[in-house]
């Protein structure tokens, strides 16, 4: 069975370059360019979360539900690496338990190579 990413970005060419790459290198793709409550991502079932930091016409950040998908019990465990261009993302991930981030612009190789050791 192929593990799932769930990608939740507001940037539709990087979205869809995203959704191409990891589709490529055998995972099964979700997208979202809205970010989604923990009910809807339930039932997703993703195996990992790409998360932007800042969500377009969004009143809640992706810090913001990074922080309660770690302290929710059935996704404590769910790796989720945090994106953005923040020059303070560093904290940002620290202070949403984030299991990594990547700051923007990012090489896909180096994304793809993370992804993989977390699910390979």
């Amino acid at each position: 069975m192929k593990k799932r990413v769930l990608i939740i970005e507001d940037d539709h060419d990087l979205l869809e370059l995203l959704r191409i790459v990891f589709r490529d290198s055998g995972y099964e793709v979700v997208f979202s360019p809205n970010l989604l409550d923990t009910d809807y991502i339930n039932v997703l079932h993703p195996d990992l979360i790409l998360l932007d930091v800042r969500i377009a016409g969004s009143s809640k950040s992706g810090v913001d539900l990074c922080k309660e998908l770690k302290t929710h019990p059935d996704f404590e465990k769910l790796p989720i690496i945090l994106c953005s261009g923040e020059h303070n993302l560093p904290e940002l991930a620290r202070k949403s338990h984030a299991d990594m981030y990547l700051t923007k612009p990012y090489d896909l190789a180096v994304l793809l190579s993370h992804v993989n050791k977390y699910l390979l």
